[in-house]
């Protein structure tokens, strides 16, 4: 007998700003990046607890995983101290996945400093590369490169994760990566980014998930599942969730919110719902590992004050 989820949340993947007070590059004002769903003006503004669990509504969040949001890259560590503090006056994030740049000439030094952190469990670099499947083998990722090889190596000894945000066609390197570092857990963001939903597309995506799914120390978020100009729909990225699933296991993956990057396809209803609607047949166990307890375990999540407690949204201030 199916049934709809309805016990407590640890959101995997959020975002916390407040770009008029901090500086992240590609939320300045006049700044327009390449974004996958297109105009993201509408998100530039103060994003702190109290408007996120305004969005969160009814849905039970008792736990949520911060992560960074491209800070000022000079500052790492500044992005980590402003999340401490939210910390500290609201309770929440109860993990951290902080900024580091794993090809700068200081970034051990900065990984042993994040590490220092009561909260932080992993860290994230985006690794760049080719932007296509045509580019691939003309073109490779940081993921291969020998001085950010050396920066991932220290992760294990710091007892840190690695966060891992890139599209499809460069999970053969990450695979590679899982290989040569069994004891570091990497945690794949955004369910590696199936944006193209072609046949052909979807083919390409399903081949190198399941590849990497065979690696043990590789976790997976199920987030980030917008498409540009169409609104978020369960119908549109079931079988997509049902296939991580299935390759994964309901051991290794984990829902989350991307908020509020994701607010610009869905609201957090819509997509929550959305996601409990798509597992609603799945043993409760198995929705239970998905919703709450793998986050938990994977990002050794810290206690945190009761969902009844939620702050109120803040008013703007002139």
């Amino acid at each position: 007998m199916s049934e709809l989820w309805n016990g407590p949340i640890v959101d995997a993947h959020h975002h916390f700003w407040d770009p008029q007070r901090n500086y992240h590059p590609w939320l300045a004002e006049g700044v327009n990046i390449p974004f996958r769903y297109g105009d993201y003006s509408a998100i530039k503004r103060r994003y702190l607890p109290p408007e996120y669990f305004a969005d969160a509504g009814e849905h039970q969040v008792v736990q949520t995983v911060y992560v960074e949001t491209e800070w000022d890259p000079s500052d790492p560590i500044g992005e980590t101290r402003f999340v401490e503090q939210l910390i500290a006056r609201y309770g929440v994030p109860n993990a951290i996945v902080a900024q580091a740049w794993l090809d700068h000439p200081d970034a051990i030094d900065v990984l042993a400093a994040q590490a220092g952190f009561k909260a932080v469990r992993s860290v994230r670099h985006k690794p760049g590369g080719p932007t296509s499947p045509a580019q691939v083998g003309s073109e490779r990722s940081l993921m291969s490169d020998e001085h950010w090889r050396r920066s991932f190596a220290a992760l294990r000894g710091l007892g840190l994760h690695f966060d891992l945000q890139t599209p499809w066609w460069n999970l053969p390197e990450a695979e590679l990566l899982a290989q040569d570092f069994p004891d570091t857990t990497i945690i794949l963001n955004h369910a590696g980014l199936p944006s193209d939903r072609s046949e052909q597309g979807l083919a390409g995506w399903h081949a190198a998930m399941a590849r990497l799914a065979e690696q043990p120390n590789v976790a997976v978020k199920i987030s980030g599942l917008g498409q540009h100009c169409k609104p978020w729909r369960a119908e549109d990225n079931a079988w997509i969730v049902r296939e991580i699933i299935a390759m994964f296991g309901a051991h290794r993956a984990m829902f989350a919110s991307n908020f509020p990057v994701d607010s610009l396809c869905g609201s957090f209803d819509d997509i929550y719902s959305g996601f409990k609607h798509i597992v609603r047949d799945l043993p409760r166990a198995d929705q239970q590992r998905l919703f709450y307890s793998n986050a938990r375990r994977i990002y050794r999540c810290e206690p945190s004050a009761s969902a009844q407690t939620r702050p109120e949204p803040m008013r703007n201030q002139a």
